[in-house]
């Protein structure tokens, strides 16, 4: 990687907060935050974990317990945030859940449960940190998505409507929230190789790259949306799985 590079995915002396950064995909992120430079914020239910993760980066990094449905929950953790660390800079809303059924056997509570993470969570999650960002002149939300918030997938209606939402919660903020320099992006993964995945055998499925994602590839894409290098991106989806969503079909 050349200086300018360097330079521009420099994240030295921000603030992330990670929400579902205990393990996974999530722990990436969380890892590559750091080795860019940041401060970092792992915010998760999973403490021992967490901690865990905390402990082996170091004096940079710090765990938070944090129901992202919990309205109160997100205030707390973002006001112990500006307090300790002097403010905040990049919110990465990861954490979610995933269930399936097919509709007519799918109950209200599964329905609700997803929403809940999903989607509710990530727009307490939006709402939680906008006075922090505009604080600092500015900052970079990214709203973790799915393919699944591009198309439609048979028994996951509950998942796809959340995932839908987060792509719409996150262009609608980018209009509103643009004049304050403050940035949202939606990520869209395809197959990542993680625990919730573990029971997917990926070779079955119509990907061009002819594998599974690994959590480690969709942090480059992260870095580019928290640093100066998308300073003039908002609003977008980026979709990194593969090539799959294009493959459907086709192999």
């Amino acid at each position: 990687m050349t200086a300018a590079a360097t330079t521009l995915f420099d994240l030295s002396g921000r603030v992330a907060l990670v929400t579902g950064g205990a393990r996974g995909i999530g722990a990436a992120y969380v890892r590559a935050l750091h080795d860019a430079g940041a401060r970092v914020v792992v915010a998760d239910l999973l403490e021992d974990e967490g901690s865990a993760l905390a402990a082996d980066l170091g004096d940079r990094v710090r765990f938070a317990r944090l129901d992202v449905t919990d309205e109160d929950g997100w205030a707390a953790v973002v006001a112990d945030v500006v307090a300790g660390w002097g403010g905040l800079d990049v919110l990465v809303n990861n954490a979610g859940i995933a269930n399936a059924g097919p509709i007519e056997h799918y109950p209200r509570a599964k329905w609700d449960a997803v929403i809940a993470v999903n989607l509710t969570g990530v727009y307490l999650g939006c709402r939680a940190v906008v006075a922090a960002l505009r604080a600092r002149g500015g900052g970079s939300i990214v709203n973790i998505s799915s393919v699944e918030g591009m198309r439609g997938s048979t028994h996951l209606h509950g998942y796809v409507a959340s995932k839908f939402g987060v792509r719409g919660l996150t262009k609608s903020l980018a209009v509103e929230l643009g004049a304050d320099g403050i940035r949202v992006n939606s990520v869209h993964p395809g197959f990542v190789e993680t625990d919730m995945t573990a029971r997917i055998d990926p070779s079955g499925l119509p990907i061009p790259l002819r594998r599974g994602g690994r959590p480690d590839d969709l942090t480059g894409t992260l870095l580019y949306l928290a640093s100066d290098a998308s300073a003039y991106v908002t609003g977008a989806e980026l979709v990194v799985d593969g090539g799959m969503i294009n493959g459907v079909g086709h192999l």
